[in-house]
C-alpha cells in the first residue's frame, strides 16, 4: 500500500501548488468582479456613463471603463506636476473635515503611503527590525518599526514594532517592546515580504552583532 501511495503523493505534491495558485487568482477575479462588475454599484456607474453613446449594456461597460481610465491617466499627468501639492492639500483639508470619513482617509493614505515608492515617509520609515524578546539570548520576531522616535512608558524608551502575519503580511500586530530589545535588520521591506509570504522558507541574514536603534 505504502508503494502504491507514494507516487500518487508525489504527484499531488507537484499539482497542489499548481491548484493553490489557480484558486487564489480565481479568487481575486472573483472578488474584483463582485467589486467592479457589471452588477455591482460601481459597475452600473461605468454603464451609465456610457450608456448615453451606444444601446448596448456590455458595450456601454466597456467605454464606461475606458472614460474613467483615460481620467485617472489625466489625473496622474496633473498629479505629477506642481498641482500635486496643492491639490492633495485641497483634499485633506476637505475629508479631514468630515466625521469619521476623515479617518478611514487618513488610515487609506497611510496604506498607499508604504506602497508607494516615491514617498519619502512611506517604506523608508517603516525600517525591518530584529525584536528579541526579552533582550540578547531571546526568542527573536521580524517585523517593521514604523516610528524612528521611541514612546516613554514608565520612564522607560518602548518602540513600536508591527509583527506581520504569515503568509498574508498584510495583517498582523502591534507590540510596544523596550527599545533596548530591537536591533535593526539589514534588509528591505521586500524581502521582508518574502519572508513571511513562504512561511520562513526565505532565510533572513543573521542580524549585525553590536547594532542597536538609537536611544531616546
Amino acid at each position: 500500500m505504502t508503494k502504491l501511495l507514494r507516487p500518487f503523493i508525489a504527484g499531488l505534491l507537484v499539482v497542489l501548488p499548481v491548484v493553490l495558485t489557480v484558486a487564489l487568482l480565481a479568487w481575486v477575479v472573483n472578488f474584483v468582479y463582485g467589486f467592479v462588475g457589471p452588477g455591482s454599484l460601481f459597475g452600473r456607474g461605468l454603464v451609465a456613463i456610457g450608456i448615453g453613446f451606444v444601446s448596448s449594456q456590455v458595450v456601454a461597460y466597456l467605454i464606461g471603463i475606458g472614460i474613467v481610465l483615460a481620467a485617472i491617466y489625466l489625473l496622474g499627468l496633473v498629479v505629477e506636476t506642481n498641482v500635486r501639492q496643492r491639490l492633495g492639500h485641497l483634499v485633506d483639508t476637505l475629508l479631514h473635515r468630515i466625521p469619521f470619513v476623515g479617518n478611514i482617509y487618513d488610515l487609506a493614505k497611510r496604506f498607499v503611503a508604504i506602497v508607494d515608492r516615491k514617498e519619502g515617509d512611506g517604506l523608508q520609515s517603516m525600517r525591518p527590525v530584529w525584536c528579541f524578546f526579552g533582550g540578547d539570548g531571546g526568542a527573536a520576531v521580524l517585523g517593521l518599526c514604523p516610528l524612528a522616535e521611541p514612546l516613554m512608558i514608565g520612564g522607560e524608551p518602548y518602540t513600536v514594532i508591527l509583527v506581520p502575519s504569515a503568509p498574508v503580511p498584510v495583517g498582523g500586530c502591534l507590540i510596544y517592546v523596550p527599545t533596548k530589545w530591537i536591533k535593526p535588520a539589514e534588509i528591505g521591506v521586500e524581502l521582508l515580504t518574502s519572508i513571511y509570504v513562504s512561511m520562513g522558507m526565505t532565510p533572513p541574514p543573521a542580524p549585525q552583532a553590536g547594532s542597536a536603534l538609537p536611544k531616546a
